[in-house]
């Protein structure tokens, strides 16, 4: 089994945090963030675009559990999963940044393909 991330928090935060995090991504399309938490992210968006791949009842209800905002999950099962009908996987892309100034972060965008 793989091993998961901490990214330096408790397993409440951390789950809140990436809930968030692929809420956003669903929603905007891009956003800007650490390389760990890129990499977590796109391992937990790409799972939540299979699941809008299927589109039953029980993959809608699996999709609320996890994301946040319903609006997001109507935006993944109506007009992101039907792009990536074709596809079997890979919806995801990170774009490395460099370091942030602040305290040397390493900084990537991660976006729908």
């Amino acid at each position: 089994m793989a091993k998961l991330r901490k990214l330096g928090r408790t397993t409440d935060q951390r789950k809140a945090m990436l809930r968030g995090l692929v809420t956003s991504l669903i929603k905007t399309g891009k956003i800007e963030t650490s390389l760990s938490k890129a990499k977590e992210t796109k391992r937990m968006t790409e799972k939540m675009i299979t699941l809008g791949k299927k589109g039953d009842l029980h993959s809608r209800r699996q999709a609320l559990s996890y994301i946040y905002d319903e609006t997001a999950v109507k935006k993944l099962f109506d007009e992101i999963a039907p792009k990536y009908e074709e596809r079997n996987g890979g919806y995801t892309r990170i774009l490395k940044l460099g370091p942030r100034r602040g305290d040397g972060t390493e900084m990537a965008i991660i976006e729908l393909v």
